[in-house]
């Protein structure tokens, strides 16, 4: 009866050990999962000052993307105004050439 109690206890204490790794082990992953979820929650707060930061940059630069396209199209309608105007003092040159070649030429 002694051998029976001793083996139960055995037993029982194999059975406390294999309790008490699984508890170590369980601690241990709980300890890594808190810290990856740290770096994580670390990174992605990073990311939103970041964001931010780019978002506060294009806030700025909106009002001289806007006047660029302005001047684009000042510049669009500047040089279709200097082509009309060189066209049409070509014509004029070219008609003022015609009317000397006939009065020299006497056509």
């Amino acid at each position: 009866m002694h051998r029976e109690i001793g083996m139960l206890t055995d037993k029982v204490d194999m059975i406390l050990e294999g309790v008490r790794r699984s508890e170590e082990k369980s601690d241990a992953s709980r300890a890594s999962m808190h810290r990856r979820m740290d770096e994580i929650v670390d990174r992605v707060s990073k990311v939103e000052l970041t964001t931010a930061a780019v978002q506060e940059d294009v806030t700025e630069m909106r009002p001289v993307t806007d006047d660029v396209k302005r001047w684009k199209l000042m510049g669009v309608g500047a040089l279709g105004v200097i082509g009309i105007g060189g066209m049409v003092l070509g014509v004029t040159f070219a008609d003022v050439i015609r009317r000397v070649a006939m009065a020299v030429f006497g056509r």
